[in-house]
């Protein structure tokens, strides 16, 4: 299709950077809050009309230039069997795995849990018409891992896991292959179903050192990122802080890469082959601001915008419940009307 995303991530010029930003269905829109009230999270997720309508929303709001599937990256720990449950408070697994006493034998894929998933990609591309790209997701190996353990996406201690990594890595990876063997068939099929673009989210990679993360957990990273390549579809991956650990990573596997605010963008394109493009990187927390001080941060980045036309626009990582959707128009506006400089 014909698109500034796309066309970017193919090498394409554009006079401007495309941008659309994580976790923007939902949280911070007004009509998807009033769903909410009518509807629980897993309601939405799993009828595909509303899924759609949450889906397109950001597009005909904020007027960015991708959509990103309504859903959510537990979705292959439930496939996988553990009992999930959507809460006011987030998702609770009800029989998370035990780092003591653990059994994973009873793993197994259950393909009927992700058929409303594909279902969603269907009537989301029929809705779209093909006027903006929609982005299909997963979570990375050692991010889904780390919430099958503990439970719920509120417990931030990861330590019994680590320990884990540490005593027993092989035990370790065969869990990691088991999630990369299920979100290899899930990313194939969101594919198939018509997603026009692939992100691998490893949230959590920076909870260990990036040498241990790119010696291990990088090569299941790689194969889930390669089964969307394998498919011609444009592949982003998003490290969160993985920082020096970017130097590695390949364009074989992914064609963009997605960082993080703690690392300055300039030297994340350093780090990066020159083959990958980059996406990134503003705080989220920068939309607490005024609009000047918005103006001020992108026209900052004019200089690198003009040099780097393999470059998205997107946030560091996903929105804070709370922002003012109108600053986020503003930015997205400011974006899209801004000279960049570019020859």
């Amino acid at each position: 299709m014909k698109n500034i995303l796309i066309d970017t991530i193919q090498g394409r010029f554009h006079s401007r950077p495309p941008v659309w930003f994580m976790r923007q269905a939902g949280r911070i829109l007004p009509e998807y809050l009033n769903l909410r009230k009518k509807y629980s999270f897993d309601e939405l997720m799993k009828n595909k009309t509303l899924a759609s309508k949450v889906t397109r929303m950001p597009v005909d709001t904020l007027g960015v230039d991708a959509a990103i599937l309504f859903s959510d990256i537990l979705i292959i720990p439930n496939a996988l069997g553990l009992d999930l449950e959507f809460t006011d408070k987030g998702p609770i697994f009800k029989n998370p795995l035990n780092v003591k006493d653990f059994n994973f034998s009873n793993l197994s894929l259950n393909e009927n849990t992700l058929k409303h998933v594909y279902e969603n990609i269907n009537q989301v591309k029929a809705d779209l018409n093909n006027n903006v790209p929609l982005l299909g997701f997963c979570g990375g190996p050692l991010t889904t891992l780390l919430f099958m353990f503990r439970g719920s996406t509120d417990q931030k201690n990861f330590e019994g896991l680590l320990s884990l990594f540490y005593s027993n890595k092989k035990k370790f990876l065969e869990l990691i292959e088991i999630i990369t063997d299920a979100s290899i068939k899930y990313v194939k099929n969101q594919i198939i179903s018509g997603i026009d673009c692939f992100q691998l989210f490893e949230t959590y990679c920076g909870i260990m050192p990036s040498k241990e993360y790119c010696d291990y957990i990088l090569p299941f990273s790689n194969k889930i990122l390669k089964a969307s390549k394998d498919m011609n579809c444009p592949t982003i991956f998003f490290p969160k802080n993985l920082n020096n650990g970017l130097k590695n990573l390949e364009k074989k596997y992914c064609d963009y890469v997605s960082v993080d605010w703690q690392i300055d963008l300039e030297y994340a394109r350093e780090l990066l082959d020159a083959d990958i493009g980059i996406q990134g990187n503003m705080d989220p927390r920068f939309f607490y601001s005024n609009e000047q001080e918005i103006k001020s941060y992108l026209h900052s980045l004019v200089d690198f915008g003009s040099k780097n036309h393999n470059w998205i626009f997107n946030l560091g990582h996903g929105f804070q419940p709370g922002i003012n959707y109108e600053k986020v128009i503003f930015l997205v506006e400011l974006i899209q009307n801004l000279n960049w400089k570019r020859k």
